[in-house]
């Protein structure tokens, strides 16, 4: 009978770690999640407040993904042209 209250107290004591164990992994998962959130939020800001201040960077990154873009595509085509030979 002792043996029994034993072992149940084992059981108990497993089962308390495990538990202490999952709630540590997650709440380490959420805090993560939340440091990934507070980046994201400030770099949002941080844009919108750089626009509000400089309206004409809108334009100037649009310009530059504009132009990244048509050089990719040369540089794609250029390396087709390549395999073709």
């Amino acid at each position: 009978m002792a043996e029994s209250g034993s072992q149940e107290g084992n059981y108990d004591n497993r089962r308390k770690m495990v538990e202490k164990k999952k709630f540590k992994t997650d709440t380490e998962e959420i805090l993560e999640e939340m440091e990934k959130l507070t980046v994201r939020a400030t770099w949002l800001v941080y844009d919108c407040s750089a626009i509000r201040t400089k309206p004409d960077l809108s334009n100037a990154m649009q310009h530059l993904e504009d132009v990244f873009l048509m050089c990719k595509e040369q540089i794609e085509k250029k390396w087709q042209d390549g395999l073709m030979e």
